[in-house]
């Protein structure tokens, strides 16, 4: 058989390629986006046990509270980017030391469709560029956060004027 019946068979044969690649592109997708909502609440559990826990500048990391430096040196806690820090390596997810590392950790996620678990930053420096706090989502009106020299690991409300964004780790692919 030749002609229009070949023709036919070969463009029938590049459509279902397509569509199966399209398939298996929108699977992976939702593989890991399955996977970074698993890794979101592993991550929010470990940082709400940790509520109470000092706060100390430079502090915690991947091992759990920790001394600090400066005016933390004295103080076993965390800091607001030890804390996600430790939060997420519980959840088996590398995001980074500091705040501006954890930013680009996973995609953006515009602020009515916060997850628990996600990352949320603040951003109370205009003239430094990039995010000086981090917290994480309890929902999409708390979060869980290291606050301030003095102050525990403790939840606030999420909305404040100095909202910069949040991110979802593990997440992939393009904004959610």
């Amino acid at each position: 058989m030749t002609g229009k019946g070949t023709a036919a068979r070969v463009l029938a044969c590049g459509l279902a390629c397509v569509l199966a690649s399209a398939l298996q592109a929108d699977a992976a997708l939702a593989a890991r986006k399955t996977r970074a909502a698993a890794a979101g609440g592993i991550a929010l559990r470990a940082a709400l046990e940790m509520i109470g826990v000092p706060y100390s500048w430079g502090g915690g990391g991947v091992n759990g509270p920790g001394y600090g430096i400066g005016k933390g040196a004295g103080t076993k806690g965390f800091d607001c980017s030890g804390l996600t820090e430790f939060a997420y390596a519980r959840a088996g997810t590398a995001i980074g030391t500091t705040s501006q590392e954890q930013w680009r950790s996973g995609p953006r996620v515009p602020k009515e469709l916060i997850e628990p678990g996600d990352l949320v930053f603040f951003d109370n420096d205009p003239d430094s560029p990039g995010p000086e706090h981090v917290g994480i989502a309890v929902d999409a009106t708390t979060m869980v956060h290291a606050p301030y020299t003095g102050a525990f690991v403790r939840t606030d409300p999420l909305d404040r004027a100095d909202f910069l964004g949040a991110v979802r780790p593990g997440a992939g692919g393009a904004e959610v």
